[in-house]
């Protein structure tokens, strides 16, 4: 009789908890160095699980009460517009973001007008001072009676404040600057995150206490620690913006309770931070239409957005031409260049080409190639796109404008803010397109170049 072989010994990671059946020097999860140590045994061989009684008996779906889950409105509109409407009673939310691009001041403002609802609030602040928070609160407006502020780094301590303050909402500053004494290792491991995070979490979901925490980021834009921080948490957020630019973006990347493609829009001010509820004038610039501009309409999230591209042509005696891009995808101009020198006659290879974007947006999505187009072909021969024109559109290597996501949104958008014609995929091809523009909304600049 063959005797059972033996399971291969597992190896797991001290600080994440990452399984491998053999012993690496690197943690394929939280890339630490020397942290994966062998699995101890189990003793007596396999483990079983008792069964327990419910406490709860199981029920048919059909007998679910499908109300909605209530909503609190957190004051800031568009923050709620993100979360889907509201934040959700034990609600758990994660909001990550570059250094510096305004987390702490959205969460006062956050905490501030939760509080003159006459909801008690808990602001935990582990990278500040209290002195600290309350200057920047003087600043923008953000002192009532009813935020309670308490600088901790410890787990059970901040366990404490909630106890005693007995709050409606706990904001958290952030998750991986707090260590728990029942987790090894220093305040931002793998272990110390994924400890503090379930602990926090549990306490929400058992006091339908809405907790939302403050996250870090790596420098390639990844949410700092386990990548369980995410899948614990209902809704993740993340909060991004250019520092030349005051203009603040929120995006919902994972939402248990509403559409995870929303955008909420933020103007960073002196004294805070503002709601921008219709930005369609941000990233548009002002004056007599000028040669290599053309408009197009973007997509954030479910929100359209008219957005400026801009192009400038200079002759130039190099071999190599200059190509320099600013808030588009340098790639996609490379080829929307090619298409035109191509497909439509219209020469570049001889000129240093500049595209960009009015007001620091990114355009990077495949819609922008008409308008790029556009506006290369309008500094080419220096003819300037009357104000109610649009394109939105994108090339392919034979001359095609092809459709895009979310057409109709975009046209509808296009007719609300006054663009009497857009130019898109109807055209057929980028001739046409060009032509069509020729014929109907071009304003000259007469300066003997030939026509489009």
């Amino acid at each position: 009789m063959a005797t059972k072989r033996a399971p291969a010994p597992a190896y797991v990671c001290s600080e994440c908890g990452w399984t491998s059946p053999k012993w690496v020097g690197r943690c394929g999860e939280c890339q630490q160095w020397n942290t994966v140590v062998e699995a101890a045994a189990p003793a007596g061989g396999a483990r079983r699980v008792a069964p327990l009684i419910p406490t709860a008996s199981a029920r048919p779906i059909t007998s679910i009460d499908t109300a909605e889950t209530p909503r609190r409105a957190s004051g800031v509109g568009e923050f709620d517009r993100v979360l889907g409407g509201g934040i959700v009673p034990g609600a758990a939310i994660l909001l990550s973001g570059e250094p510096g691009v305004g987390k702490s001041t959205l969460l006062l403002e956050v905490a501030a007008r939760s509080a003159r609802e006459g909801r008690r609030v808990l602001y935990v602040s582990a990278e500040e001072s209290p002195g600290q928070v309350r200057l920047r609160a003087e600043r923008t407006g953000a002192l009532h009676d009813e935020l309670f502020l308490a600088a901790e780094t410890d787990l059970a301590r901040i366990l404490g404040h909630i106890d005693e303050v007995q709050p409606a909402l706990v904001i958290v500053d952030s998750v991986q600057t707090i260590s728990s004494s029942l987790s090894d290792g220093a305040a931002g491991m793998p272990g110390q995150v994924r400890e503090v995070a379930s602990t926090l979490i549990r306490i929400a979901k058992e006091r339908d206490l809405p907790v939302i925490l403050v996250g870090h980021v790596t420098k390639d834009g990844q949410v700092a620690g386990p990548r369980l921080l995410e899948h614990l948490v209902d809704v993740v957020c993340h909060f991004e913006g250019d520092r030349q630019t005051s203009l603040r973006f929120i995006r919902a990347l994972k939402n248990r309770f509403g559409a995870a493609d929303e955008v909420g829009c933020f103007e960073m001010a002196g004294d805070g931070i503002v709601e921008v509820p219709d930005p369609s004038a941000l990233f548009l610039s002002h004056g007599s239409p000028e040669p290599g501009t053309c408009i197009s309409i973007a997509l954030e999230g479910r929100r359209a957005l008219p957005v400026e591209v801009q192009a400038l042509t200079v002759p130039t005696q190099a071999n190599n031409p200059r190509r320099v891009v600013h808030g588009v995808d340098p790639s996609r101009v490379a080829m929307v260049l090619a298409v035109l020198e191509r497909r439509a006659g219209i020469k570049t290879s001889d000129l240093d080409v500049y595209v960009s974007t009015v007001g620091g947006v990114r355009f990077t999505e495949p819609a922008s190639d008409l308008a790029i187009a556009i506006a290369v072909a309008g500094a080419v021969r220096n003819h300037a796109i009357a104000r109610n024109v649009a394109a939105v559109g994108e090339l392919s290597l034979s001359g095609d404008v092809r459709p895009v996501t979310q057409g109709a949104q975009r046209r509808a958008e296009a007719a609300r803010l006054g663009y009497t014609r857009v130019v898109d995929d109807r055209s057929g091809k980028l001739s046409s397109a060009l032509n069509d523009i020729r014929a109907l909304h071009l304003v000259p600049q007469h300066t003997g170049y030939a026509d489009f």
